[in-house]
């Protein structure tokens, strides 16, 4: 089971709203949820969580690249919001992202991808990303700095677990209004 939200920024604070994955085939649609969000073109975080299995963090500053996070991506790329979100940070060369192949539940594999694992030793890293060499991680795997300018830092980003998405909604300031929607 999965839970999805969506936290706009605003002059007054964070405002946040149930993400309705059901119409989500494709990442070009997430993200269009994401900027359909947006107050004036503000940051807008989209936060994906599968039973405390995995959690996914994508940022959204009005028409710039989407930047996007993983905590988990083998675990992340057996299920089907997950892969959308691992294939596109392994460069994925498949121009089919759709989800017809994956039980919309998360719970049948996929095709194992290749990559190399985030080093925690490696402070300075600043995107993980694959490389083909190895399997994928059970471990993080996109831009651990993409909340880093919001209050989140990459090491708490990279240290998190269990309830995820609120301890990162309890450092933007916006506890509140996630819960609101939970």
């Amino acid at each position: 089971m999965y839970f999805a939200a969506l936290l706009a920024r605003t002059e007054d604070g964070w405002e946040a709203s149930d993400m309705e994955l059901d119409g989500v085939e494709f990442l070009t649609d997430l993200i269009d949820l994401a900027r359909s969000a947006a107050v004036d073109d503000d940051t807008v975080v989209a936060l994906i969580e599968q039973e405390d299995a995995w959690f996914g963090v994508v940022r959204v500053d009005g028409e710039e690249d989407p930047r996007y996070f993983v905590s988990n991506a083998s675990a992340a790329s057996r299920s089907s919001y997950g892969s959308m979100l691992t294939k596109e940070l392994l460069g994925s060369d498949e121009e089919d992202n759709e989800l017809d192949e994956l039980d919309l539940d998360g719970t049948e594999d996929g095709e194992e991808s290749r990559i190399s694992a985030f080093s925690d030793e490696d402070d300075d890293q600043d995107a993980v990303g694959g490389t083909g060499a190895e399997p994928v991680p059970s471990g993080p795997l996109g831009d651990p700095r993409l909340l880093d300018d919001l209050g989140v830092t990459h090491k708490a980003l990279l240290d998190l677990d269990g309830d995820a998405l609120s301890e990162i909604a309890d450092s933007l300031g916006a506890t509140e209004v996630l819960e609101a929607v939970r």
